[in-house]
Parts: C-alpha cells; structure tokens; sequence
C-alpha cells in the first residue's frame, strides 16, 4: 500500500506541474528552456566526484569504420564517447570559469589533440563528439509532439588560448530523426559552431573574433550570424516545435535566454523533426599530433520538454526505474542577470552542404 501511496503522490504531482506547462502553437518560436525541465537528463558538475573513462583507443568510424568498443563514459552514466567519432582527449570538471553561473562550482573542460585515426595523423582539421544522452535516461527518443529544448552555457577563452586557426572549434548539436521531402527518413544533426577568426584590419592591425554559425538553411548550408567581439560566458539553445522546425537562440552572458535572444528558425536540409535523441558537443582541432584544440568549458546542459496536452513527464520515460521528478523552470539555480553587452562552427568542413542529410553523413 505504501509504494502504491508513493506512485500515487509522485504521478499526482508531476500532473499538477504540467497543468501549469504553457502551450504553444505549432511553428511558432518558443524559447529554449520553456516548460519541464528534466533533471535526469540534464548535468550541472556540482558532483565533486564526477568523472570520466576514456577506455581508449578512441573510435574513428568516420576514417576508418572503426568504433573500438567500449566507449568512454562518464561515471553518472549519462555523458558517452561518440561512436562515429572519438572521445576528446581531454574531459574532466574543472572549477567554474569566473562570471558563471551564480552558485556554480563545477562545469566541464572538453579539449582534444589526437582527434583523427589512433596512432595516425591526418595533418587535416578533425573533430571529437561528447554526447549528453538523454535518451539512455529516458529509454527513448523524445517525440517532436512534446516539443523539446536544449539549452548550455559555453565559456569562450582569452583570445591567445584559443588554437590559433582559422575556422571551426567548436560544435553544440542535436541527434536527431527527421523525414525528408521524398518522405525519407534518416538521422541528421542540426547546431550551433563557433569558428576562430584571426584577420588583419585596413590598418594592418591584427583583428580577432570568433562567429556563430547555424546548421542549417534548407539546402544544409551554414547560416552566418552573429560576431563575437570579447571573450567570455554565452548561452545557447535550440527548441523544437511540433511541426518539425527547429529554433535557434544565443546571447552574451549566462541569464536565461528570452525572446530577444531569438536568432533564425529553419528545416535544415529541408527535414521535419520527428525525434530528439541526444544532446552533443564538437571539439576540432588540426590533427598533426602536437596542435591542441581550443579548451573549451560548458557548464548546466539541459533538456526541457512540454508535455502534449493531457500527458505528463512521467509517461515520457520508458524505462523500468521511476524518473526523478522534472522541476518547472523557475524552481531551477538562480543566474546572472544578463549584461547589456551586444548580441551579436561550422562544421569543420566548410564547403556548401548537398540538399539532403544522407549525402553529407560523412560530416555529422
């Protein structure tokens, strides 16, 4: 009767939670971070023990149809070496970057040097994949009905610690499914780049920045968009509306991101979203064994869902152990208020993108 009572309790509470969940029309824009907030599926790095397990040699199915199980994995069990590619040489907690989030302590450092075929060098810009794998949490993918959203801050380096290249460093990407104009499905991985940007001015003074890039418009190209004067903390997000669109947000700083943040929407490749499976990072590098990549900070990755009207979080999971109880939004560590400062990677390979995501798998 006891267990009965709890189930009861918890299923009664996480209803009460989505009765209050907003709505939103589909294709209409919403801000990342709307509705429930999974917790589970999410990390802050406040656990002082957290860590990670290489178990290399990395994976290098992309090079070489090579993944060299097992992967790396994280000790929480939700953080997993990409299979398509390898684990970053480098991922470990570190202590929060100055400007973070208020009351963080932990956040995580993603670096890599070895990026290409263990044991080889490519002298060739290459990449390492981190995947947040909400979807080992849940026991599915999230279906597009229930709108999901990703959202992550990322501390940008002191110019000088950057790896002094030109072009992509760094990836935050979605897993997804998605169905093409022909009614085709397949996987494809639309995000969010940040590139290096070294460049001399009229004046022969030397200039550097960094740019967001979006993946992508309907024919797969990179979206330029905003400029990146001062390094520092931004914030990232991308949400999902029930008729397959994807939303793109960034700002300076670690508030919470609103409406105003709000950068393009798109069907990249011309696809329709149908699930959401894993949230995942890229770090790129030039891999000559000795050129390491841009070390990069992340801190409070997070998924949010909105409920279809008439279910609750709890019908989401499909695994055999109860979930941990999602928390609204405003329940959620304070942050910095936002500073007034401007809003202003591309894959590494940035030549044009072929019209459908199965032509361009190669380059996740």
């Amino acid at each position: 009767m006891k267990r009965l009572s709890l189930a009861t309790a918890l299923l009664c509470s996480v209803a009460l939670v989505a009765t209050f969940a907003p709505r939103t029309h589909a294709g209409t824009p919403f801000v990342p971070g709307t509705g429930e907030f999974l917790k589970d599926c999410s990390d802050d790095f406040e656990d002082t023990n957290w860590s990670y397990k290489y178990n290399l040699p990395k994976s290098s199915h992309e090079q070489d149809k090579m993944q060299r199980s097992p992967g790396g994995m994280s000790n929480n069990g939700l953080w997993h070496e990409g299979g398509k590619r390898g684990t970053p040489d480098v991922v470990k907690r570190v202590a929060t970057p100055p400007g973070g989030i208020a009351g963080s302590t932990g956040a995580l450092l993603i670096a890599t040097k070895n990026s290409g075929i263990p044991g080889t060098y490519s002298n060739e810009q290459m990449q390492d994949d981190l995947l947040m794998m909400c979807n080992r949490r849940l026991g599915r993918a999230i279906p597009i009905s229930w709108q999901p959203s990703c959202t992550v801050r990322v501390y940008l380096p002191e110019w000088d610690k950057w790896e002094q290249r030109n072009g992509a460093s760094f990836g935050l990407r979605a897993d997804c499914n998605g169905r093409n104009p022909d009614g085709s499905e397949e996987e494809y991985w639309p995000g969010m780049f940040l590139l290096y940007q070294k460049k001399k001015t009229k004046e022969g003074e030397q200039q550097t920045s960094a740019k967001i890039t979006i993946r992508g418009d309907r024919l797969g190209h990179d979206v330029r968009s905003l400029d990146i004067k001062e390094p520092g903390w931004w914030t990232f997000g991308m949400s999902f509306t029930s008729d397959g669109q994807i939303h793109y947000y960034a700002h300076q700083g670690v508030a919470d991101l609103t409406a105003d943040d709000f950068l393009m929407s798109s069907y990249p490749y011309g696809m329709k979203c149908l699930n959401f499976n894993n949230f995942f990072f890229n770090v790129a590098n030039w891999d000559n064994g000795h050129t390491w990549s841009t070390p990069w900070v992340i801190d409070d990755p997070k998924i949010y869902v909105i409920p279809p009207e008439g279910q609750v979080v709890a019908q989401l999971y499909r695994i055999k152990k109860s979930p941990q109880k999602s928390q609204p939004q405003q329940q959620q560590r304070q942050v910095a208020s936002k500073p007034k400062a401007q809003r202003s990677l591309q894959q590494p390979e940035s030549e044009a993108v072929p019209a459908t995501a199965s032509r361009a798998k190669s380059q996740k």
